[in-house]
């Protein structure tokens, strides 16, 4: 299976802008700092995430990127859509005869990744922005209180 990058940062991104005041624009600068994450990327990715809906920018001196809907309304799976990214775990298309190995049948584990794969769309699907951001403040308030 394969995630790229431009999935990974781009998740990681959205999640900042979640947790790091979602209501007032934030900077590509910013994003870039605290996630160490290169402006350059981080232009192209919310170039797509803008594209698709899941953010609004604003220009001017306070300008920078908002979420576009609440975080619980946000689905992991629509940030990785959003950037082109696909969760593949087979080299084969699903729908063609032929199999993972170039022959005509499947390869013997084929349905193993492949169901694979259905468990981690579902994954991305059910969880949100939301999920990401209770997650690391529940994780940051247990290390406060140690």
């Amino acid at each position: 299976m394969k995630l790229t990058s431009k999935g990974r940062y781009a998740v990681m991104a959205m999640a900042d802008l979640a947790n790091n005041n979602a209501k007032t624009p934030t900077n590509l600068t910013e994003i870039s700092l605290r996630q160490g994450i290169s402006i350059s990327f981080l232009e192209q990715l919310f170039l797509r995430l803008k594209k698709n809906n899941l953010v609004l920018s604003s220009r001017g001196p306070n300008g920078g990127y908002t979420l576009s809907k609440a975080p619980e309304e946000i689905k992991l799976s629509s940030i990785i859509n959003a950037v082109d990214e696909k969760i593949k775990t087979v080299k084969c298309k699903k729908e063609s005869k032929r199999g993972c190995n170039g022959k005509s049948i499947k390869c013997i584990t084929h349905d193993l990744w492949d169901d694979l794969e259905n468990h981690i769309n579902s994954f991305f699907e059910k969880n949100t922005l939301r999920d990401i951001t209770y997650r690391a403040n529940k994780d940051k308030q247990k290390e406060l209180n140690l």
